[in-house]
């Protein structure tokens, strides 16, 4: 499986972050060159690893203490920098950028800018560099995308606003590119874990498995598909991991989110007596306010370096790709699961026909945003009721997707964007975004404008923070509402290519996607705004919110 953007098995794959890097770069065969003495600078020995790790753009906002460095970043060949409108989005910009390309990274400036952008990966970083004496710099520098490389997380690097520039000898040669050795699985261990496993396994009689966000951090997109073939198991999705796993699979069940999940995939997965979860990240927001009816005892959990068989053993310096491939070759196959699933399934209605002139419904949006996928597209989905309509999209091979879940930070979608269609030139991404979200970021769609890109935005515009109100209402809900198309025109200021429509029933909607669609709109960033009721919401947000309610509504532990 291979959708092209945000590769779970190759060295493209990689998480959000401000620094993340794959896994392993072939070696030089040219003789290293040497810098004169005004090159042999900290500046360019920085820029030259990004282009090295495979970083074309780095997504920025100039301060005070970074002028000198951005300036070394824009001399070097292959790089090119991205100016942000704030250090909030150009982290969310270098977040979905490594979603497409598998790598990237932001620079902004000390304390304001580091504080704010550090918004954008609120568990901050694997490893921190603070370059302050050129002597260590090329090592320290050299450590910390390193250690992105070999974690795949996020990385930062301080470095002092009077040494970009300076010459410093051992920065006089090329830096010599990467090579990782790949992790390696203890044999030993590897070999107790699967037949641990494979015990486990045989022995139930309706087994499944399902795909969690950590798949893409252990690179075992390909594996995960090995073993699904070969088990005949039933297979699902975790909310976060949607996309990361094709959704032609011929034992595709859809999303297991609990009580929201794909229509009779929870059924399946809960009633299962076995379950194998790779990759997973279970909290409240993943499993509905902790209202998941899954059992330990019942579970087979992987993580990218680890694996769990029921209540115990536990097998530590396990490979994930390697766990899962010779797992593959090893287990029993058994379609029982999926035999149950297809006798109770029932395929899923269509919206009822709009009338002419109708307000338009949100589950219409939907019905026609399905219709424009293709495997040379990819949705951006933002926190609020996107989650829930855009993880019902039946994504066609090729066909990217990504949304943020592990923060539930509002506002993500807009830098991210930015990002991931900077990254996928090949991918035409449309976006479904919330006004209360939009409101948080609008203004790098400047920079979408600057950057000539063809994205398709829907705005969706209810008047406020759904999805707050469905957890727990308040007049703190409510938004002032703004001229959506009016703000995009007035930043388009006749400058770029823009075009931007208001829509408030099926008629207008189905014009505006034509047109947004058509030849003369396919380079063109195309923004359309949606007028929903207030209270036109999914029924799976509906659920979702009143259990997470429940969950931030608990007693308190007694002390």
């Amino acid at each position: 499986m291979d959708t092209g953007i945000g590769d779970v098995d190759g060295p493209k794959a990689a998480p959000s972050g401000a620094l993340a890097c794959p896994a392993t770069f072939p070696a030089s065969s040219s003789p290293a060159s040497f810098a004169t003495s005004a090159e042999a600078t900290m500046g360019r020995h920085l820029a030259r690893r990004l282009v090295q790790v495979g970083v074309s753009d780095v997504f920025a906002v100039p301060g005070d203490f970074n002028l000198t460095l951005l300036d070394h970043l824009i001399a070097e060949p292959g790089l090119r920098l991205i100016g942000c409108c704030n250090e909030l989005n150009a982290g969310y910009a270098a977040d979905g950028y490594a979603r497409a390309k598998g790598v990237g990274a932001c620079a902004v400036t000390f304390t304001v800018g580091g504080l704010s952008e550090l918004r954008a990966f609120q568990t901050v970083t694997c490893y921190q560099a603070v370059v302050n004496n050129l002597d260590d710099a090329h090592e320290q520098i050299d450590k910390a995308i390193s250690t992105a490389l070999k974690e795949s997380k996020p990385v930062y690097i301080s470095v002092s606003c009077n040494l970009p520039g300076v010459s410093h000898p051992t920065f006089s040669r090329d830096p010599v590119p990467y090579f990782l050795s790949p992790r390696m699985s203890n044999q030993m261990g590897l070999e107790a874990a699967v037949e641990a496993t494979v015990q486990f396994l045989d022995k139930s009689v309706k087994p499944v498995m399902v795909a969690g966000p950590n798949l893409r951090v252990a690179k075992a997109g390909a594996a995960f598909a090995e073993l699904a073939d070969a088990s005949g198991y039933a297979v699902a999705t975790m909310p976060s991991a949607k996309g990361m796993v094709a959704e032609t699979l011929p034992r595709f069940l859809g999303t297991y989110w609990g009580a929201v999940s794909t229509a009779f995939c929870a059924e399946i997965v809960e009633s299962a007596d076995a379950y194998l979860f790779a990759g997973p990240i279970f909290n409240d927001y993943s499993s509905v306010g902790y209202s998941f009816l899954l059992k330990k005892e019942k579970a087979v959990i992987v993580q990218p370096d680890r694996v769990t068989v029921g209540n115990g053993p536990a097998f530590g310096c396990i490979m994930m790709k390697d766990f899962l491939s010779a797992l593959a070759k090893r287990v029993t196959k058994n379609t029982t699961a999926y035999e149950n699933y297809k006798r109770i399934f029932v395929p899923d209605g269509e919206p009822p026909e709009s009338e002419p002139g109708e307000p338009l419904r949100v589950n219409v949006l939907f019905k026609h945003v399905q219709k424009m996928l293709t495997g040379d597209s990819a949705v951006i989905a933002e926190t609020g009721d996107s989650w829930f309509n855009c993880q019902k999209l039946k994504l066609p091979d090729g066909c990217g997707y990504e949304f943020q879940m592990q923060y539930g930070s509002i506002g993500w979608s807009v830098g991210a964007l930015l990002g991931y269609a900077q990254g996928a030139k090949d991918k035409r991404v449309i976006a479904c975004i919330g006004d209360g979200s939009f409101q948080v970021t609008a203004q790098d769609v400047s920079t979408m404008l600057r950057c000539e890109q063809n994205s398709i935005i829907f705005l969706i515009n209810n008047g406020g923070y759904t999805i707050e109100v469905e957890i727990h209402d308040g007049p703190y809900n409510v938004i002032k509402n703004w001229n959506y198309t009016g703000l995009v025109d007035a930043i388009h200021n006749g400058e770029g290519k823009c075009w931007t429509a208001k829509v408030t029933c099926e008629e207008e909607l189905t014009a505006a996607i034509e047109t947004a669609t058509g030849e003369e709109k396919q380079d063109c960033l195309c923004f359309i705004e949606v007028i929903a009721h207030k209270d036109d919401t999914s029924k799976e947000l509906l659920e979702w919110g009143s259990r997470v309610s429940a969950a931030n509504s608990r007693p308190p532990n007694p002390q």
